[in-house]
């Protein structure tokens, strides 16, 4: 596997589709190539990062607060989840190549797996975002408009297809990827409970539209990305050195520093110890005794998170749970979803939901009146969490605890344990 090649690709396939295009459609390949050099080793990342969320960072549940599937379970849904993504690649080619003809276009059985493999390059990275609490679906969300787009781009030059029939050619594959997103959604929640069904596809990733005559906004997401690319070109060049230097301390050292920048992040980060992490829960907060605490530093393909838990209240009064996430060297995509200003509301005859900006903070809130529960979480410093949840009278009373932190002290910590590449 060449590193270097497999890096720019993704960046240009994300960052230039448009010029990115024609060099895939020209190149020699067999399906051979294109499965072991890129299918088999993007599918693995919304698969591995999918296990870092069940297992270390939980599932939120009403009524029972975060729970984190045994590894066992995890690692079954994990596996089942990347093998049929590279199933779904191999029959979405089928189909593809196949409807060929019907758009003006040339039947070629690696040209279609061309045009879907690189297609899914945005869903397989846009899989990270799994790990981004509350933002994940969004993410997710985004990464559906612009495989859609990716795909448009694509089909005309890799399957010869008549341009003014790109978009019904694009719509046609794109329903019938949804369909076999949904089976593959099913199949695996069926392995990790239905409650912990999430909403994806094979499809996903960054909106946008880049090309050689745009000039780029350096503080937009898309020049985020654009600045993101080049840092990982600079990365995997470590990288290489490494490896033909033979050091096995270099090669852990610059792997580290490719998976940060791979996050989106500043560098390698070490998240906060436990009992850097502790103090933020103290034993009163609003008035109620703190009766649990669990802290934790976990690590993952060398990517450390901090998680610590404390539930406030006595067992037959009022309850509130807070939990304190320090992302650590995944801190990177919650910089991505920040330079993404994502902001949303809904309303339900029984509570609401909404996601929005608070001055330089992201915040989230949940309330269902029906039966008084809610949760309210803001993110500090694009890199910790810190989340009230429980059955209370008012989601104010969940405002109140997170105010009651000393939110400021922690948001201070951003840059600690960051060692920039």
């Amino acid at each position: 596997m060449n590193l270097n090649r497999l890096l720019e690709r993704i960046k240009n396939i994300l960052v230039t589709p448009k010029t990115e295009w024609p060099v895939i459609a020209g190149e020699p390949a067999t399906a051979g190539d294109i499965y072991t050099g890129y299918v088999l080793i993007l599918a693995a990342v919304p698969a591995v990062f999918g296990l870092i969320d069940a297992t270390v960072l939980g599932y939120s549940v009403p009524f029972a607060g975060t729970i984190r599937l045994g590894v066992g379970a995890a690692l079954s849904a994990a596996v089942l989840s990347y093998v049929l993504s590279i199933v779904a690649v191999f029959v979405m080619s089928l189909i593809v190549n196949a409807l060929a003809p019907t758009f003006g276009g040339e039947k070629n059985s690696v040209q279609a797996l061309k045009a879907v493999a690189y297609a899914s390059t945005a869903s397989w990275i846009a899989g990270i975002g799994t790990i981004v609490p509350f933002l994940s679906f969004f993410i997710m969300l985004a990464g559906v408009v612009y495989c859609v787009y990716l795909l448009y781009l694509g089909l005309p030059q890799t399957m010869k297809s008549s341009p003014e029939k790109a978009a019904g050619y694009t719509a046609v594959s794109i329903i019938i990827a949804i369909v076999l997103g949904w089976i593959i959604n099913l199949v695996v929640a069926g392995v990790m409970g239905t409650a912990m069904l999430k909403t994806g596809s094979i499809f996903g990733g960054r909106v946008g539209d880049v090309s050689e005559s745009v000039k780029i906004d350096p503080a937009s997401p898309l020049g985020k990305l654009e600045k993101w690319g080049e840092q990982m070109e600079q990365a995997a060049g470590q990288m290489e050195e490494a490896q033909k230097s033979g050091d096995q301390k270099a090669q852990t050292d610059a792997f580290g520093a490719l998976l940060g920048t791979a996050l989106g992040g500043k560098g390698n980060v070490e998240s906060l110890a436990p009992d850097r992490l502790k103090p933020f829960l103290p034993e009163t907060l609003v008035g109620l005794p703190r009766t649990n605490i669990e802290v934790s530093r976990n690590n993952a393909m060398g990517m450390q998170i901090s998680v610590g838990n404390a539930t406030y209240g006595a067992a037959e009064g009022p309850q509130i749970r807070v939990e304190i996430t320090d992302m650590g060297g995944a801190q990177g995509m919650m910089m991505l979803a920040s330079w993404a200003t994502i902001e949303t509301e809904s309303e339900t005859d029984t509570g609401y939901e909404k996601t929005f900006r608070d001055g330089d903070r992201m915040v989230h809130e949940q309330w269902d009146h029906s039966n008084t529960s809610g949760e309210y979480a803001v993110i500090l410093g694009e890199r910790f969490v810190a989340k009230a949840s429980g059955n209370v009278d008012s989601v104010d009373q969940l405002k109140t605890a997170i105010g009651a932190l000393d939110l400021g002290a922690l948001e201070a910590l951003k840059g600690e344990g960051v060692k920039p590449n």
